[in-house]
């Protein structure tokens, strides 16, 4: 089998700079963490609004019509089934395929934390869904979406869908700070490595990548 062994100077260039990236990488997760209570509440939704809690006060939405006639509605469905009938992600939004008391089914932006369970668990009784509105997409531009979202069945409209979601959605403490912490990983363990390996290399432990150009002597030196 044919494989091919690091240097050694590099195996140590990358293992001191992986300690040294904690550093970093620690600063950065307490900023973020910081912000996260900042970050929450710029994503609470109030009860009615967009991708809020669905008051008595909200049409329950029967029909594709019902939710072409009305600026709001809700939508109730049994159980979780609005998780088990096909979903995709469009535009970078996670989408549901969401079927509706009439049996059409439309995408689905859904904030979660909004869901009313009228069950006493999860798979019986009623989920309310949060109020939601119309936003008009031609969901036919994205052929990878719907190879998705229709793996069990159509959509009955192609034209729009439903954003339950508005401003809601919030990421947990984790997810929030998962990727600022990976990119800072990344970038300080390249920096850390190249000015390890140069100094390394100017002092005579290391070989060079590159070896410099000698200086060529002036012949009136």
């Amino acid at each position: 089998m044919f494989y091919r062994r690091l240097r050694f100077d590099i195996w140590l260039c990358l293992f001191i700079s992986f300690l040294l990236s904690s550093i970093p990488t620690k600063i950065v997760q307490e900023i973020y963490t910081k912000k996260y209570d900042s970050y929450v509440k710029q994503h609470e939704v109030e009860e009615n609004d967009i991708g809020g809690i669905a008051s008595e006060d909200i049409l329950r939405a029967q029909n594709i019509e019902d939710l072409l006639n009305n600026e709001k509605f809700t939508v109730v469905t049994k159980g979780i089934k609005y998780m088990n009938e096909g979903a995709g992600y469009h535009n970078n939004y996670y989408m549901y395929a969401l079927t509706l008391p009439s049996g059409e089914r439309i995408a689905a932006l859904i904030n979660m934390e909004a869901v009313q369970k009228t069950g006493e668990s999860i798979y019986d009784g009623d989920s309310i869904m949060p109020v939601g509105k119309i936003v008009y997409d031609d969901l036919n531009q994205d052929t990878y979406f719907l190879e998705q979202i229709e793996h069990s069945k159509k959509l009955s409209r192609y034209d729009f869908y439903i954003d339950m979601l508005g401003r809601g959605g919030k990421q947990n403490l984790d997810d929030y700070v998962e990727i600022p912490i990976i990119i800072t990983r990344i970038i300080s363990i390249i920096i850390c490595f190249i000015l390890l390996h140069m100094l390394g290399s100017k002092m005579g432990i290391f070989p060079y990548f590159i070896h410099p150009k000698e200086k060529t002597k002036n012949e009136w030196d």
